[in-house]
C-alpha cells in the first residue's frame, strides 16, 4: 500500500526544487507495460513542460491537483489557445481529464505543487508524446519568452 501523505508530498516537493527541471515524478505503477500509469508529478515554478499530445498509440490523461496551483492548456493544431485551466484546492477546479491527441501544456503557478496524473499505459519512449513543433523543445532559449507569453495571453 502506498499512502499520499504530507510527508511523501514534501519530499517530491524537496526534489523537484533540487532538480535542474524544476520537477520529479513518483510512478505508483511499477512496469512501463502496465496498461494504467499512475504518477505523482511535483513541480515549481518555472518547469517547462512543452507542449505535447498522445497519439499513435492514442493515450487519455488526467490531473488532479492535491496541492498547489497548476494551470492546464489546450492548444489547437496551429498552436493558438483552444482552452485553459487553473488547478488546485483553492480554485475549486480539482482536475481535468484531457481525450487523446488533444494538444496541451503545464504551468506550475505555485511552489509545492503536486499533481496527481494517470495516462494510459504502455510507456514506450520513442511513441509517448508527439511534441509541437510550433513550440520550443525543452532546453531551447526560446522556453522562457514563450511560457511568459502564454502567461500573458491567459493573464496568469
Amino acid at each position: 500500500m502506498i499512502t499520499v501523505d504530507n510527508d511523501l508530498l514534501n519530499r517530491l516537493s524537496r526534489k523537484a526544487k533540487s532538480s535542474p527541471r524544476k520537477r520529479t515524478i513518483f510512478n505508483f505503477h511499477k512496469e512501463s507495460s502496465d496498461t494504467i500509469h499512475r504518477m505523482l508529478n511535483a513541480m515549481e515554478p518555472g518547469t517547462y513542460i512543452p507542449p505535447h499530445k498522445h497519439e499513435n498509440p492514442d493515450k487519455r490523461e488526467a490531473f488532479w491537483v492535491l496541492r498547489g496551483k497548476i494551470a492546464l492548456i489546450v492548444f489547437h493544431d496551429d498552436g493558438s489557445i483552444r482552452d485553459h485551466v487553473v488547478m488546485g484546492p483553492e480554485t475549486g477546479n480539482y482536475g481535468t481529464e484531457l481525450p487523446p491527441r488533444t494538444w496541451h501544456s503545464l504551468i506550475c503557478l505555485q511552489e509545492d505543487s503536486v499533481a496527481y496524473e494517470v495516462k494510459d499505459g504502455p510507456w514506450d519512449r520513442d511513441s509517448d508524446k508527439d511534441f509541437a513543433p510550433w513550440a520550443p523543445a525543452e532546453n531551447e532559449e526560446r522556453v522562457a519568452e514563450f511560457m511568459k507569453s502564454l502567461k500573458k495571453k491567459l493573464k496568469l
